[in-house]
This record gives C-alpha cells, sequence and structure tokens, in this order.
C-alpha cells in the first residue's frame, strides 16, 4: 500500500517540512524538503539561543509546511498521515513542531506518528539506500555522538558514544575560540583546507581505553591553549596559524572517530549480519576529511559504507517523514495524545552516557 507522509522538524535551529511517497517495492520518493535556517538570528551570539529559536520556529512553521506541500503539488488530503519530531531537542522548538502537527491532525483526520529525532538520522541510510537490518550507525551531530548498532525501526543498541561534548559542538566551540563565523563545522573544514594538519599536537582523547565512548572536551581545551600561547607570541592569531589550528584539531577528531569506528566495526562484525554496512550521518558527517577516513575504515573491515548526501545529513524533515512511514508499517501505535520530549535516548537499556535527571536520561 502506497504511503504519503508529511515530516515535521523543528528541533534545533532549522525549521522543516517534507513529503515522502513510499511505494512498498519500489525507492522512497521524496517529493519535497523544505528547510529554513535560522542561522541570521544567532550569527551574533556565537550559537544556537534556544529562546529565539522557539520563536522563529513558531513563526515560520506553518510557513515551510504550506512550501512543501506546494513543492510537491499536493493538498493536506492527499496525505496517509503526519510524522513529527517529538524529541529530543530544545523543548521549545520541538513543542513548537509538536502542536502543529497536532492541530493538523486534529483538523483532517490524519494519523500522528511521533517520531525521535535520532532515529530520523539513524533510519535514513534505509531512505536513500535501503540498507538491510542490521547496519552499524554513527551518528554525529551538533548535539550527538553514537555508534549504534540499527537492528529494528525501534531496536538500537549503543556501543559507545561521547561522555562530554559532541564533535559538532566541538566544532562550534573551536570556531567561536577562533573567530571564526557559526556554523563552526563549515568554517572549521574550510579554514583547515589550507592547514598543517600535523603542525600542533593535540591529544586523542580516550584512545588509549578500551571500548567506543568518545571525547571531544579536553581536545578543546587544548585547541585553547595552542590559540593563546600563538595570541602571546604574535599579538594577535596570524591567519596561516588559525589554518594550522583548525587542521589539526579535525585530525585529532578524525582520528579518534577512525580508531572507535575501528572498535565499533570489530563488534558489529562479531555478529555475521548477512549484508555488513558502516554508516554515517548527522551534521558532522558532512565533513569530507572524516567521511574518507570512515570509508577507508569500512573498507578494512569488509563493510559497505554509506553516507548519504549532505542535505539529508543535516537536520531535514524527510528523515522524519521517512521514519515515521517506517514506524506506521511497523505497527507502531498513532500517537493521538503526543507530547514533546526534550530527552529521549534510542537505545533505552543501556546506562547513561553523561547522566540523567528529572526529565530522563539524555539521548
Amino acid at each position: 500500500m502506497p504511503l504519503t507522509v508529511l515530516g515535521i522538524e523543528s528541533s534545533c535551529d532549522d525549521t522543516a517540512a517534507a513529503i515522502v511517497r513510499d511505494v512498498e517495492g519500489q525507492t522512497p520518493q521524496i517529493l519535497s524538503n523544505v528547510v529554513m535556517g535560522q542561522g541570521a538570528l544567532h550569527a551574533a551570539y556565537g550559537g544556537v539561543v534556544p529562546e529565539i529559536a522557539a520563536r522563529a520556529h513558531a513563526e515560520k512553521l506553518d510557513l515551510v509546511v504550506e512550501a512543501a506541500l506546494a513543492e510537491a503539488g499536493l493538498e493536506l488530503r492527499a496525505l496517509d498521515g503526519i510524522a513529527v519530531t517529538s524529541g529530543p531537542g530544545l523543548i521549545g522548538g520541538v513543542l513548537a513542531g509538536v502542536m502543529l502537527a497536532r492541530g493538523l491532525a486534529a483538523a483532517t483526520g490524519l494519523p500522528l506518528m511521533g517520531v525521535n529525532h535520532l532515529a530520523g538520522h539513524a533510519l535514513t541510510p534505509r531512505l536513500t539506500d535501503g540498507l538491510a537490518f542490521p547496519y552499524l550507525m554513527l551518528l554525529v551531530s551538533g548535539g550527538h555522538c553514537q555508534f549504534l548498532v540499527v537492528r529494528g525501526v525501534d531496536d538500537y543498541v549503543r556501543l559507545g558514544g561521547t561522555i562530554d561534548d559532541a564533535p559538532g559542538e566541538a566544532f562550534d566551540k573551536v570556531a567561536r575560540l577562533l573567530a571564526l563565523p557559526q556554523p563552526g563545522g563549515p568554517s572549521v573544514e574550510a579554514t583547515a583546507a589550507t592547514g598543517d594538519p600535523a603542525r600542533f599536537s593535540l591529544p586523542r582523547p580516550l584512545l588509549d581505553r578500551p571500548g567506543c565512548d568518545l571525547s571531544f572536551s579536553g581536545l578543546k581545551t587544548a585547541v585553547l591553549r595552542a590559540r593563546d600561547a600563538l595570541v602571546a607570541a604574535h599579538a594577535g592569531l596570524p591567519r596561516a596559524d588559525r589554518a594550522d589550528l583548525c587542521a589539526s584539531f579535525q585530525a585529532a577528531v578524525t582520528d579518534v572517530l577512525a580508531e572507535k569506528a575501528r572498535r565499533a566495526l570489530a563488534t558489529y562484525m562479531a555478529l555475521a549480519p548477512a549484508q555488513p554496512a558502516f554508516a554515517v550521518a548527522g551534521g558532522v558527517a558532512a565533513n569530507q576529511t572524516l567521511r574518507a577516513a570512515l570509508e577507508g575504515v569500512a573498507a578494512q573491515a569488509g563493510a559497505r559504507f554509506v553516507a548519504p548526501p549532505l542535505a539529508l545529513c543535516t537536520d531535514n524533515a524527510a528523515m522524519i517523514a521517512w521514519a515515521g512511514i517506517e514506524r506506521f508499517r511497523a505497527g507502531v501505535p498513532r500517537d493521538a495524545d503526543l507530547v514533546a520530549r526534550p530527552r529521549w535516548p534510542l537505545d533505552t537499556q543501556s546506562p547513561a552516557l553523561i547522566g540523567a535527571g528529572r526529565k530522563g536520561a539524555k539521548a
């Protein structure tokens, strides 16, 4: 049975809506994928301001839904369901998306499905490349970093993850330290292109410990100290030094993720999957140096490497629509009383990496 689903995403600073159609036995179609970014609104603050983001989502959500419908050439009554990010994320933005989705579902009678934002990233390789379960996923973004064995639509086993900063967060912080524009990932990558990655001896945290957990906070501090030493020596930060520092930082992140990926792949391959595959998704997956290193690690392990197109690595609503389709087809109950969740781990059985509060374990 064909399914045409509207996806809505508003978990951080991108307001997005998309329509995806799936006909069993055929390649899924992304009929529209509209994203309105908020970079200009947050540029002066060096990062995302939750209150500003929530207000912008409330103002733009109906516009992106209208644009997605227009791009697809459809009306609401032509849809089979609505999927919306209901966590984890900045609660104001998540709530804005959930309330819009609930209103649309109530007005049209369409079934409503809440989607874990991380599951949207984790299931994207099935949308783009049709991967079969189980596959290994590195979810690497501004707020999250974890290795997951994706065994099913709602079945995830975490092999390891960051115990402090996510790589995307570290890129943003390093960009601020070096007076580069936000978002930090593209800025650091572009600056690193002309730098010497071997100039600065930066730490590779947790490589001396077994397992797949990661840490990037100390690496960020090492960049700060190197910057301060350069500023003291030159009464400023020369352009060449900035490029070398960016290249050295990027190399350290890449080395850590590549080594941890080798360990995660060893654990995953021991499960003897019929069609071994290693996928990477999330905003940091757009970094070409990192992609090349991870592709090499996958080849060494004998696993297929999959990285979605760049437009589907960063936050988008096509992945939410697709995750909704997967959940509809799996018979997951509809969410008539959907609520926003600031925290929502994919693997609910493993201990929280960074601890838990009254609102539950962090993702």
